[in-house]
């Protein structure tokens, strides 16, 4: 924990002497979202994590939900760590965060990682108001007791769940005095944060980041193929490439979202070929 301004911040840290890399998480989650990740890139990098603003064991902030802010967020604990610069991971919603960072504050990332995130455009879906884009990033359902919380996320995550995954999800829920379990990201944060995206979308920022970005998306399993929302996602990744002046893509298959649950190898010797390429 550290104390940044009027904000404490929690960060996880793997060390090690290798080139840094700031890995920001998306929205509702927590740093330990890269915990499966970590290990694969142990060798060679220094992996720091924080709980962004509303999240995780970070302050519960009622305002700064806007990209300079939560930019500034990031260099500050960079300041604290003395970290000029770094190579930037973000997932999610983290992805239009380090967007965000690489744009405002390019002389302080090297290159920038978008994981399934970071393309996400409001003004490019069927009906682009603010009320279909509301809608399609409303909270997520987080209901039950402890128990049945984590026995419905071992039922959707199946084919890759484990305890560390049990563990991982706590740090983003808490649970209330009625014993049922709650997102820490409260909901007028979470409205902040959609605003923000809604008003400075990628087809805004993507064009101004001048560092080498690599965009990688989840291709969906089978059961999600071919669907409307998938071919949504391919449009929105398509633009983003094109908006990007030093960008590239690369699609991992038949994965989930959270693609550091399901396939952190795979993810992790993409995020390496890239790190470790020319630019």
């Amino acid at each position: 924990m550290v104390m940044l301004g009027d904000l404490q911040v929690h960060y996880l840290d793997w060390g090690g002497e290798g080139e840094p890399v700031l890995a920001l998480h998306g929205l509702a989650s927590s740093g330990h979202w890269y915990r499966r990740l970590a290990p694969y890139l142990a060798d060679g990098y220094r992996l720091v994590a924080p709980d962004q603003r509303g999240h995780g064991a970070t302050t519960q902030a009622p305002s700064g939900y806007d990209w300079q802010t939560l930019a500034e967020d990031a260099v500050r604990l960079m300041d604290h760590l003395e970290i000029q610069r770094a190579a930037v991971l973000g997932h999610s919603w983290g992805g239009h965060v380090s967007s965000n960072l690489a744009m405002r504050f390019p002389e302080r990332v090297s290159r920038l990682v978008m994981i399934d995130g970071g393309f996400q455009d409001g003004t490019l879906l069927p009906n682009p108001t603010w009320e279909a884009f509301r809608q399609r990033l409303a909270p997520r359902l987080v209901a039950g007791t402890r128990t049945e919380y984590l026995a419905q996320l071992e039922s959707n995550l199946s084919f890759c769940w484990g305890g560390d995954l049990a563990e991982i999800a706590l740090t983003m829920v808490y649970e209330g005095e009625d014993g049922q379990m709650r997102d820490i990201l409260r909901p007028d944060n979470h409205a902040q944060v959609l605003e923000t995206m809604w008003n400075e979308p990628p087809s805004v920022v993507l064009p101004q980041v001048s560092v080498p970005t690599l965009v990688v998306p989840a291709g969906p399993r089978p059961e999600r193929a071919n669907s409307s929302f998938s071919r949504q996602r391919e449009v929105m990744v398509a633009a983003a490439e094109t908006a990007l002046p030093n960008g590239r893509i690369n699609w991992i298959a038949d994965t989930i979202h959270d693609i550091g649950y399901d396939k952190p190898a795979e993810l992790a010797a993409v995020i390496r070929d890239f790190l470790e390429g020319a630019d």
